[in-house]
C-alpha cells in the first residue's frame, strides 16, 4: 500500500511538472510562435494561457507594440556641398511575427542599420534649404526608402521617421545669420518706405482739404499752439502764415508796376513834346534812365541859357558825346550832362495838361 501511494505521488509530481512545462502565458501585446523540434508550426498563438508539448516544442514571443529606435548622428554632405550632422528617430512595429523571427536574426539592429544608410542617402540628394524648410518631404522620403526592404521581407512596418536635429558648421551658421539679418533689414526698409508713402498720400489729401477751406489751416495752427503749450514751455514760437507774406508780396508787385507805368507814360509824353536837334550821323541816342520809384522826380531849376534837351549819346567809336556834339571825358561830366538836360517838373506838368 505504501508503494502504491509512493508511485501515485511520483506520477502526480511528474504530471504537475509536465503541466508546468506545457503552459505558456502570452500577453495581449505579444504573439506566440511555436517551433516543434526546430520546425515552425503554422498556428500563431494569441494572448492567454497556451498549452504546448513539454518535450520538443519551443515558443518564441514577439511583441507587436510600436518600437522607438534612435538613429545615431550621421555626418553627410548635401546636394549643394554642405557638410552637416543629422540624427533622427524611427517608429516601427512587427506585423508578421514569423517573418520577423525567421527572415532576419535581429530585426531591431537591422532596422537601425538600414535607417542610417537611408538617412545618408536622402540627405545626399537634398539641398540645405530643402532640408531646413521642408522636413515633411524629407521624412516622407526616408519612410519610403526604409519601407521597401523591411515591410515585405522582414514583416516590419515603418510607421514614422522624424529628423530630430541638424547640426551645421559654425561658418555656415554665421553666414545664415547674416543672410537672415539682411532679409529682416530689407523687410524693415520696405515697410518704412511703404509707411512714408501712405503718410505722404494722407498729408497730400489733408493739404488739399485745407486748401479748399482756408479756415482749416488757422484751426490747425491753433491746435499746434495748444499742443506746444501743453508741455509748459517758457518760450512759445508762433509760426507766421506764409499766405500773408504772399499777399503782401503780390500787393507790392502790383503797386510797383502801376507806378512805373505812370512815370514812364509822363516822361515819354514830355520827351515827345521837347524838340531835339539834329544828331550827327553814326551817333546813337539812348533813352534817359527812368527811376523805378513811384514818387515823382523833384523840381530842378532850369538852366540860365535854355538849350534843347538831349540825352547823353555814344558814338560807334566808343567816345561819349554830349549836347551839341561835345565830347565828355569822365563819369562826372556824364552825370552833369544828364542832370542839366533832365526834364523838369514844369515840363512834365505842361505835357500832362497839354
Amino acid at each position: 500500500m505504501g508503494v502504491l501511494i509512493t508511485v501515485l505521488v511520483v506520477f502526480a509530481v511528474a504530471g504537475l511538472v509536465l503541466l508546468a512545462l506545457s503552459v505558456r502565458n502570452v500577453q495581449q501585446y505579444e504573439k506566440g510562435v511555436v517551433f516543434r523540434f526546430g520546425r515552425l508550426l503554422p498556428d500563431i498563438r494569441g494572448p492567454g494561457l497556451r498549452i504546448i508539448r513539454p518535450i520538443g516544442d519551443r515558443m518564441r514571443k514577439v511583441s507587436v507594440q510600436t518600437e522607438v529606435l534612435g538613429i545615431p548622428a550621421q555626418r553627410s554632405i548635401t546636394a549643394d556641398n554642405v557638410t552637416l550632422t543629422v540624427d533622427a528617430v524611427v517608429y516601427f512595429k512587427v506585423i508578421d511575427p514569423v517573418k520577423a523571427l525567421v527572415n532576419v536574426r535581429d530585426y531591431s539592429a537591422a532596422v537601425s542599420q538600414i535607417a542610417q544608410t537611408s538617412l545618408r542617402s536622402v540627405i545626399g540628394r537634398a539641398d540645405l534649404d530643402t532640408l531646413l524648410s521642408d522636413r515633411d518631404h524629407i521624412n516622407a522620403e526616408l519612410k519610403k526608402v526604409m519601407d521597401a526592404p523591411t515591410e515585405e521581407p522582414w514583416g516590419l512596418r515603418i510607421e514614422r521617421v522624424e529628423i530630430k536635429d541638424i547640426a551645421l558648421p559654425e561658418s555656415m551658421m554665421r553666414s545664415m545669420s547674416k543672410q537672415a539679418e539682411a532679409e529682416r533689414e530689407r523687410r524693415a526698409r520696405v515697410i518704412a518706405a511703404d509707411g512714408e508713402f501712405q503718410a505722404s498720400q494722407r498729408l497730400s489729401d489733408a493739404a488739399a482739404t485745407m486748401a479748399d477751406t482756408p479756415g482749416a489751416l488757422q484751426l490747425r495752427l491753433l491746435q499746434t499752439v495748444v499742443d506746444v503749450s501743453a508741455e509748459k514751455n517758457s518760450t512759445l514760437v508762433m509760426p507766421f502764415p506764409v499766405e500773408m507774406l504772399r499777399f503782401f508780396e503780390h500787393q507790392s508787385r502790383e503797386t510797383d508796376g502801376a507806378s512805373e507805368g505812370r512815370v514812364t507814360h509822363r516822361i515819354s509824353r514830355s520827351a515827345r513834346r521837347t524838340p531835339r536837334p539834329a544828331v550827327p550821323e553814326g551817333v546813337v541816342i539812348p533813352e534817359p534812365a527812368i527811376p523805378s520809384s513811384a514818387v515823382p522826380a523833384p523840381a530842378i531849376p532850369a538852366p540860365a541859357t535854355p538849350s534843347p534837351a538831349i540825352a547823353t549819346t555814344f558814338s560807334l567809336s566808343g567816345e561819349r558825346v554830349g549836347s551839341g556834339g561835345k565830347r565828355i571825358g569822365n563819369r562826372a561830366e556824364v552825370a552833369r550832362e544828364r542832370r542839366d538836360n533832365w526834364p523838369t517838373r514844369k515840363d512834365a506838368e505842361e505835357s500832362l495838361n497839354g
